[in-house]
């Protein structure tokens, strides 16, 4: 189920972490943001939850991406 993650480039999943991980840039990122929210207590509202899914997302992929690529390393 696994195998189109390790199909891919990791440049992919870079590139897919900074551009929509991180957007809007300015004032702060969304994930930054949202990230304080939570710990805060403060992340109560569905769309500031689907915020933090979206933006959570691509570091997500990156995360296990680059855990099945040392995985496969340890292996060999």
């Amino acid at each position: 189920m696994m195998h189109w993650i390790d199909r891919q480039p990791l440049s992919l999943f870079i590139v897919f972490a900074l551009l929509l991980g991180l957007a809007p840039f300015f004032p702060e990122p969304h994930i930054w943001e949202k990230l304080k929210m939570l710990v805060s207590g403060e992340l109560r509202r569905p769309i500031d939850i689907f915020d933090l899914l979206m933006h959570g997302l691509p570091w997500a992929l990156l995360l296990l991406k680059l855990y099945r690529q040392l995985a496969h390393k340890a292996e060999v």
